[in-house]
Protein backbone atom coordinates (compact mmCIF):
# COMPACT_ATOMS: atom_id res chain seq x y z
CA UNK A 1 0.00 0.00 0.00
CA UNK A 2 2.87 2.38 0.77
CA UNK A 3 4.24 1.89 -2.71
CA UNK A 4 0.84 2.61 -4.24
CA UNK A 5 0.47 5.74 -2.11
CA UNK A 6 3.94 6.92 -3.14
CA UNK A 7 2.95 6.46 -6.80
CA UNK A 8 -0.27 8.37 -6.25
CA UNK A 9 -2.36 5.25 -6.81
CA UNK A 10 -3.62 4.64 -3.29
CA UNK A 11 -7.27 3.89 -2.65
CA UNK A 12 -9.79 6.71 -2.85
CA UNK A 13 -13.53 6.91 -2.51
CA UNK A 14 -13.86 6.13 -6.23
CA UNK A 15 -11.77 3.84 -8.37
CA UNK A 16 -12.19 6.34 -11.20
CA UNK A 17 -10.65 9.19 -9.21
CA UNK A 18 -7.43 10.25 -10.93
CA UNK A 19 -4.08 10.33 -9.12
CA UNK A 20 -2.39 13.64 -8.46
CA UNK A 21 -1.01 15.22 -11.62
CA UNK A 22 -3.36 13.41 -14.00
CA UNK A 23 -6.04 14.98 -16.19
CA UNK A 24 -8.92 13.42 -18.12
CA UNK A 25 -9.45 14.64 -21.71
CA UNK A 26 -11.44 13.70 -24.79
CA UNK A 27 -10.80 13.49 -28.53
CA UNK A 28 -13.01 14.91 -31.28
CA UNK A 29 -14.60 11.49 -31.66
CA UNK A 30 -15.51 11.15 -28.02
CA UNK A 31 -12.73 8.84 -26.82
CA UNK A 32 -11.33 9.51 -23.35
CA UNK A 33 -7.58 9.73 -22.78
CA UNK A 34 -5.44 10.66 -19.80
CA UNK A 35 -2.66 13.23 -19.52
CA UNK A 36 0.12 12.77 -16.97
CA UNK A 37 1.45 16.28 -16.37
CA UNK A 38 4.24 15.02 -14.12
CA UNK A 39 5.80 12.80 -16.79
CA UNK A 40 4.37 14.80 -19.72
CA UNK A 41 2.77 11.85 -21.49
CA UNK A 42 -0.69 10.66 -22.45
CA UNK A 43 -2.37 7.25 -22.58
CA UNK A 44 -5.73 5.69 -23.42
CA UNK A 45 -6.03 3.53 -20.27
CA UNK A 46 -7.16 4.90 -16.91
CA UNK A 47 -4.01 5.05 -14.72
CA UNK A 48 -5.73 3.13 -11.89
CA UNK A 49 -8.30 0.83 -13.46
CA UNK A 50 -6.61 0.23 -16.81
CA UNK A 51 -9.98 0.71 -18.51
CA UNK A 52 -10.64 2.54 -21.74
CA UNK A 53 -13.67 4.80 -21.94
CA UNK A 54 -15.68 6.72 -24.46
CA UNK A 55 -18.30 9.43 -24.24
CA UNK A 56 -21.96 8.39 -24.30
CA UNK A 57 -24.50 10.73 -25.92
CA UNK A 58 -24.43 14.15 -27.54
CA UNK A 59 -23.34 17.46 -26.07
CA UNK A 60 -25.94 19.22 -23.89
CA UNK A 61 -28.12 21.85 -25.52
CA UNK A 62 -26.22 25.08 -26.12
CA UNK A 63 -22.78 23.46 -26.11
CA UNK A 64 -20.37 23.26 -29.07
CA UNK A 65 -17.07 21.46 -29.55
CA UNK A 66 -14.12 23.50 -30.85
CA UNK A 67 -10.40 22.96 -31.49
CA UNK A 68 -7.72 25.44 -30.42
CA UNK A 69 -4.61 26.41 -32.37
CA UNK A 70 -2.69 23.54 -30.76
CA UNK A 71 -5.23 20.97 -31.92
CA UNK A 72 -6.68 20.45 -28.44
CA UNK A 73 -10.44 20.06 -28.10
CA UNK A 74 -12.36 22.54 -25.92
CA UNK A 75 -16.03 23.24 -25.33
CA UNK A 76 -18.14 26.39 -25.55
CA UNK A 77 -21.23 26.87 -23.39
CA UNK A 78 -23.17 29.45 -25.41
CA UNK A 79 -25.92 29.73 -22.80
CA UNK A 80 -23.64 30.66 -19.89
CA UNK A 81 -21.02 32.32 -22.12
CA UNK A 82 -18.04 30.28 -20.96
CA UNK A 83 -15.43 27.89 -22.33
CA UNK A 84 -13.77 24.85 -20.81
CA UNK A 85 -11.42 22.07 -21.80
CA UNK A 86 -13.48 19.65 -19.70
CA UNK A 87 -16.02 17.71 -21.76
CA UNK A 88 -19.43 18.15 -20.06
CA UNK A 89 -20.27 14.55 -20.99
CA UNK A 90 -17.44 13.04 -18.93
CA UNK A 91 -19.95 12.18 -16.23
CA UNK A 92 -21.62 9.84 -18.71
CA UNK A 93 -18.76 7.72 -20.03
CA UNK A 94 -19.02 4.03 -20.77
CA UNK A 95 -16.30 1.39 -20.62
CA UNK A 96 -14.77 0.19 -23.86
CA UNK A 97 -12.57 -2.79 -23.12
CA UNK A 98 -12.75 -5.36 -25.91
CA UNK A 99 -10.13 -8.09 -25.99
CA UNK A 100 -7.17 -6.65 -27.79
CA UNK A 101 -7.23 -8.16 -31.28
CA UNK A 102 -4.37 -8.73 -33.65
CA UNK A 103 -3.95 -6.34 -36.57
CA UNK A 104 -5.69 -8.72 -38.96
CA UNK A 105 -8.60 -9.29 -36.55
CA UNK A 106 -9.31 -5.69 -35.70
CA UNK A 107 -11.63 -4.92 -38.61
CA UNK A 108 -14.05 -7.01 -40.63
CA UNK A 109 -16.25 -6.71 -43.71
CA UNK A 110 -18.82 -4.48 -41.99
CA UNK A 111 -16.38 -1.95 -40.51
CA UNK A 112 -16.92 1.57 -41.81
CA UNK A 113 -14.36 4.22 -42.68
CA UNK A 114 -15.38 6.36 -39.73
CA UNK A 115 -14.81 3.45 -37.36
CA UNK A 116 -11.33 2.86 -38.75
CA UNK A 117 -10.47 6.53 -38.25
CA UNK A 118 -11.96 6.57 -34.74
CA UNK A 119 -9.75 8.64 -32.45
CA UNK A 120 -7.46 9.91 -35.22
CA UNK A 121 -6.67 13.62 -35.29
CA UNK A 122 -5.52 14.48 -38.82
CA UNK A 123 -5.22 18.20 -38.19
CA UNK A 124 -2.40 19.61 -40.31
CA UNK A 125 -2.47 16.80 -42.88
CA UNK A 126 -3.11 17.74 -46.51
CA UNK A 127 -4.85 15.15 -48.68
CA UNK A 128 -5.75 15.07 -52.38
CA UNK A 129 -8.39 12.57 -53.54
CA UNK A 130 -9.09 12.26 -57.27
CA UNK A 131 -12.63 11.45 -58.38
CA UNK A 132 -13.91 12.51 -54.95
CA UNK A 133 -17.39 13.77 -55.81
CA UNK A 134 -18.97 10.29 -55.46
CA UNK A 135 -18.39 6.68 -54.48
CA UNK A 136 -15.18 5.56 -52.82
CA UNK A 137 -13.54 8.91 -53.46
CA UNK A 138 -16.27 10.85 -51.68
CA UNK A 139 -16.34 8.57 -48.64
CA UNK A 140 -12.56 8.73 -48.40
CA UNK A 141 -12.49 12.52 -48.69
CA UNK A 142 -15.33 12.94 -46.19
CA UNK A 143 -13.74 10.63 -43.64
CA UNK A 144 -10.44 12.49 -43.77
CA UNK A 145 -12.11 15.90 -43.62
CA UNK A 146 -14.27 14.99 -40.64
CA UNK A 147 -11.11 14.04 -38.77
CA UNK A 148 -9.36 17.35 -39.30
CA UNK A 149 -7.39 16.93 -42.53
CA UNK A 150 -7.32 19.60 -45.24
CA UNK A 151 -8.85 17.69 -48.15
CA UNK A 152 -8.87 18.67 -51.81
CA UNK A 153 -11.47 17.02 -54.05
CA UNK A 154 -9.81 16.78 -57.47
CA UNK A 155 -12.65 16.22 -59.95
CA UNK A 156 -13.46 16.62 -63.63
CA UNK A 157 -16.90 18.13 -62.94
CA UNK A 158 -16.40 21.13 -60.67
CA UNK A 159 -20.14 21.59 -60.08
CA UNK A 160 -20.51 18.08 -58.69
CA UNK A 161 -17.31 18.50 -56.71
CA UNK A 162 -18.67 21.63 -55.06
CA UNK A 163 -21.88 19.77 -54.24
CA UNK A 164 -19.77 17.10 -52.56
CA UNK A 165 -17.94 19.81 -50.60
CA UNK A 166 -21.30 21.16 -49.42
CA UNK A 167 -22.39 17.71 -48.24
CA UNK A 168 -19.22 17.37 -46.18
CA UNK A 169 -19.59 20.85 -44.71
CA UNK A 170 -23.18 19.96 -43.87
CA UNK A 171 -21.84 17.29 -41.52
CA UNK A 172 -19.16 19.52 -40.00
CA UNK A 173 -19.17 23.21 -40.87
CA UNK A 174 -15.52 23.64 -39.88
CA UNK A 175 -14.18 20.93 -42.17
CA UNK A 176 -11.27 22.11 -44.33
CA UNK A 177 -12.36 20.89 -47.72
CA UNK A 178 -12.28 22.39 -51.20
CA UNK A 179 -12.80 21.41 -54.83
CA UNK A 180 -10.36 21.80 -57.72
CA UNK A 181 -10.70 20.92 -61.39
CA UNK A 182 -8.79 17.88 -62.62
CA UNK A 183 -9.61 16.12 -65.88
CA UNK A 184 -7.36 13.08 -66.19
CA UNK A 185 -8.37 12.68 -69.83
CA UNK A 186 -6.45 15.87 -70.63
CA UNK A 187 -2.79 16.06 -69.69
CA UNK A 188 -2.94 19.84 -69.90
CA UNK A 189 -5.65 19.79 -67.20
CA UNK A 190 -3.37 17.64 -65.04
CA UNK A 191 -0.60 20.18 -65.48
CA UNK A 192 -2.91 23.09 -64.64
CA UNK A 193 -4.10 21.30 -61.50
CA UNK A 194 -0.54 20.66 -60.34
CA UNK A 195 0.40 24.29 -60.94
CA UNK A 196 -2.67 25.55 -59.06
CA UNK A 197 -1.99 23.23 -56.13
CA UNK A 198 1.66 24.25 -55.90
CA UNK A 199 0.59 27.89 -55.92
CA UNK A 200 -1.15 27.25 -52.60
CA UNK A 201 2.30 26.63 -51.08
CA UNK A 202 1.09 23.84 -48.79
CA UNK A 203 2.38 20.38 -48.00
CA UNK A 204 1.00 17.16 -49.45
CA UNK A 205 0.91 14.21 -47.10
CA UNK A 206 -1.47 11.83 -48.88
CA UNK A 207 -2.35 11.54 -52.57
CA UNK A 208 -5.18 9.10 -53.33
CA UNK A 209 -5.33 8.16 -57.02
CA UNK A 210 -8.93 6.97 -57.04
CA UNK A 211 -10.66 8.26 -60.19
CA UNK A 212 -11.35 5.65 -62.85
CA UNK A 213 -13.36 4.94 -66.01
CA UNK A 214 -15.00 1.58 -66.68
CA UNK A 215 -16.80 -0.02 -69.65
CA UNK A 216 -16.27 2.97 -71.91
CA UNK A 217 -16.81 2.69 -75.67
CA UNK A 218 -13.60 3.17 -77.63
CA UNK A 219 -12.65 6.83 -77.77
CA UNK A 220 -9.45 8.83 -77.97
CA UNK A 221 -8.61 11.68 -75.65
CA UNK A 222 -7.42 15.07 -76.88
CA UNK A 223 -3.92 13.72 -76.34
CA UNK A 224 -4.60 10.94 -78.87
CA UNK A 225 -4.67 8.06 -76.36
CA UNK A 226 -7.36 5.50 -75.53
CA UNK A 227 -9.51 7.02 -72.79
CA UNK A 228 -9.58 4.18 -70.24
CA UNK A 229 -5.80 3.88 -70.29
CA UNK A 230 -5.25 7.62 -69.90
CA UNK A 231 -7.86 8.22 -67.19
CA UNK A 232 -7.08 5.16 -65.08
CA UNK A 233 -3.31 5.15 -65.37
CA UNK A 234 -1.47 7.72 -67.45
CA UNK A 235 -3.25 10.76 -66.00
CA UNK A 236 -2.45 9.66 -62.46
CA UNK A 237 1.10 8.75 -63.48
CA UNK A 238 1.60 12.29 -64.80
CA UNK A 239 -0.03 13.82 -61.71
CA UNK A 240 2.31 11.99 -59.34
CA UNK A 241 5.34 13.01 -61.39
CA UNK A 242 4.29 16.67 -61.24
CA UNK A 243 3.69 16.56 -57.48
CA UNK A 244 6.65 14.36 -56.62
CA UNK A 245 8.75 17.25 -55.32
CA UNK A 246 5.95 18.39 -52.99
CA UNK A 247 5.48 14.85 -51.67
CA UNK A 248 9.19 14.53 -50.96
CA UNK A 249 9.29 17.88 -49.16
CA UNK A 250 6.28 16.79 -47.08
CA UNK A 251 7.76 13.41 -46.06
CA UNK A 252 6.62 11.23 -44.52
CA UNK A 253 4.07 11.20 -47.34
CA UNK A 254 2.04 8.53 -49.10
CA UNK A 255 0.57 7.74 -52.49
CA UNK A 256 -2.37 5.33 -52.65
CA UNK A 257 -3.36 3.92 -56.04
CA UNK A 258 -6.78 2.27 -56.22
CA UNK A 259 -6.41 -0.76 -58.43
CA UNK A 260 -8.59 -3.85 -58.81
CA UNK A 261 -8.57 -7.63 -58.48
CA UNK A 262 -9.22 -7.71 -62.23
CA UNK A 263 -5.57 -6.83 -62.88
CA UNK A 264 -4.95 -10.58 -62.71
CA UNK A 265 -6.96 -11.29 -65.84
CA UNK A 266 -4.79 -9.71 -68.49
CA UNK A 267 -1.25 -9.14 -69.66
CA UNK A 268 0.65 -6.42 -71.48
CA UNK A 269 3.31 -8.59 -73.07
CA UNK A 270 3.49 -9.97 -76.59
CA UNK A 271 4.00 -13.63 -77.49
CA UNK A 272 7.74 -13.24 -76.91
CA UNK A 273 7.24 -11.93 -73.38
CA UNK A 274 8.19 -8.36 -74.24
CA UNK A 275 6.13 -5.32 -73.31
CA UNK A 276 3.66 -4.56 -76.10
CA UNK A 277 2.90 -0.84 -75.97
CA UNK A 278 0.14 -1.17 -78.55
CA UNK A 279 -1.92 -3.08 -75.97
CA UNK A 280 -1.91 -0.13 -73.60
CA UNK A 281 -3.68 2.22 -76.01
CA UNK A 282 -5.21 -0.12 -78.59
CA UNK A 283 -6.89 0.73 -81.88
CA UNK A 284 -10.65 0.49 -82.21
CA UNK A 285 -10.44 -2.94 -83.85
CA UNK A 286 -8.35 -4.34 -80.98
CA UNK A 287 -10.37 -2.71 -78.19
CA UNK A 288 -12.43 -4.55 -75.59
CA UNK A 289 -13.68 -2.41 -72.69
CA UNK A 290 -13.19 -4.95 -69.93
CA UNK A 291 -9.71 -5.89 -71.12
CA UNK A 292 -8.74 -2.21 -71.35
CA UNK A 293 -9.89 -1.71 -67.76
CA UNK A 294 -7.95 -4.76 -66.54
CA UNK A 295 -4.78 -3.60 -68.26
CA UNK A 296 -5.07 -0.13 -66.77
CA UNK A 297 -5.40 -1.70 -63.30
CA UNK A 298 -2.30 -3.82 -63.93
CA UNK A 299 -0.46 -0.64 -64.89
CA UNK A 300 -1.60 0.88 -61.57
CA UNK A 301 0.11 -1.87 -59.61
CA UNK A 302 3.31 -1.87 -61.63
CA UNK A 303 3.50 1.89 -61.27
CA UNK A 304 2.84 1.82 -57.52
CA UNK A 305 5.52 -0.81 -56.91
CA UNK A 306 8.15 1.08 -58.90
CA UNK A 307 7.17 4.40 -57.31
CA UNK A 308 7.63 2.87 -53.89
CA UNK A 309 11.04 1.49 -54.86
CA UNK A 310 12.24 4.88 -56.06
CA UNK A 311 10.74 7.22 -53.48
CA UNK A 312 10.60 5.23 -50.23
CA UNK A 313 14.25 6.13 -49.45
CA UNK A 314 13.07 9.76 -49.53
CA UNK A 315 10.18 9.17 -47.14
CA UNK A 316 7.40 8.70 -49.70
CA UNK A 317 5.75 5.28 -49.80
CA UNK A 318 3.24 3.98 -52.32
CA UNK A 319 0.45 1.46 -51.89
CA UNK A 320 -1.75 -0.22 -54.48
CA UNK A 321 -5.06 -1.44 -53.05
CA UNK A 322 -8.08 -3.44 -54.11
CA UNK A 323 -11.22 -1.86 -52.60
CA UNK A 324 -13.27 -5.04 -52.30
CA UNK A 325 -15.07 -7.65 -54.33
CA UNK A 326 -18.48 -6.89 -55.84
CA UNK A 327 -18.60 -3.44 -54.29
CA UNK A 328 -21.57 -1.42 -55.56
CA UNK A 329 -20.78 1.98 -57.04
CA UNK A 330 -21.66 4.03 -60.10
CA UNK A 331 -18.56 3.00 -62.06
CA UNK A 332 -20.71 0.74 -64.25
CA UNK A 333 -22.90 3.58 -65.54
CA UNK A 334 -21.44 3.63 -69.07
CA UNK A 335 -23.09 0.42 -70.32
CA UNK A 336 -26.51 -1.01 -69.48
CA UNK A 337 -25.26 -4.62 -69.38
CA UNK A 338 -22.89 -3.85 -66.52
CA UNK A 339 -25.56 -1.74 -64.84
CA UNK A 340 -27.89 -4.77 -64.89
CA UNK A 341 -25.20 -7.07 -63.51
CA UNK A 342 -24.26 -4.66 -60.73
CA UNK A 343 -27.94 -4.15 -59.85
CA UNK A 344 -28.51 -7.90 -59.52
CA UNK A 345 -25.40 -8.22 -57.36
CA UNK A 346 -26.19 -5.22 -55.15
CA UNK A 347 -27.88 -7.17 -52.29
CA UNK A 348 -24.64 -9.12 -51.86
CA UNK A 349 -22.26 -6.16 -51.89
CA UNK A 350 -20.83 -3.94 -49.21
CA UNK A 351 -22.09 -0.40 -48.79
CA UNK A 352 -19.83 2.45 -49.88
CA UNK A 353 -19.08 3.29 -46.24
CA UNK A 354 -18.21 -0.31 -45.45
CA UNK A 355 -16.01 -0.50 -48.52
CA UNK A 356 -13.39 1.63 -46.77
CA UNK A 357 -12.50 -1.26 -44.51
CA UNK A 358 -10.09 -4.08 -44.01
CA UNK A 359 -11.05 -7.72 -44.21
CA UNK A 360 -8.92 -10.75 -43.24
CA UNK A 361 -7.64 -11.12 -46.80
CA UNK A 362 -8.78 -7.88 -48.42
CA UNK A 363 -6.99 -4.60 -47.74
CA UNK A 364 -9.61 -1.89 -48.25
CA UNK A 365 -8.53 1.52 -49.42
CA UNK A 366 -8.99 3.59 -46.30
CA UNK A 367 -7.60 1.09 -43.81
CA UNK A 368 -4.54 0.54 -45.99
CA UNK A 369 -4.27 4.27 -46.37
CA UNK A 370 -4.25 4.66 -42.60
CA UNK A 371 -1.60 1.98 -42.25
CA UNK A 372 0.47 3.74 -44.87
CA UNK A 373 -0.09 7.21 -43.47
CA UNK A 374 0.80 6.43 -39.87
CA UNK A 375 3.43 3.73 -40.10
CA UNK A 376 6.51 2.87 -42.07
CA UNK A 377 4.87 0.09 -44.06
CA UNK A 378 5.76 -0.36 -47.68
CA UNK A 379 3.72 -1.27 -50.71
CA UNK A 380 0.54 -3.22 -50.06
CA UNK A 381 -0.22 -5.17 -53.23
CA UNK A 382 -3.66 -6.26 -54.36
CA UNK A 383 -4.26 -9.80 -53.17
Amino acid sequence: MAALRYAGLDDTDSEDELPLGWEQRTTKDGWVYYANHTEEKTQWEHPKTGKRKRIAGDLPYGWEQETDENGQVYFVDHINKRTTYLDPRLAFTVDDNPTKPTTRQRYDGSTTAMEILQGRDLTGKVVIVTGANSGIGFETAKSFALHGAHVILACRNLTRANEAVSRILGEWHKAKVEAMTLDLAQLRSVQHFAQAFKAKNVSLHVLVCNAAAFALPWTLTKDGLETTFQVNHLGHFHLVQLLQDVLCRSAPARVVVVSSESHRFTDINDSSGNLDFSRLSPSKNDYWAMLAYNRSKLCNILFSNELHRRLSPRGVTSNAVHPGNMMYSSIHRNWWVYTLLFTLARPFTKSMKEDMNVRPSRAGILSVLLTAAFSESGTVPCT
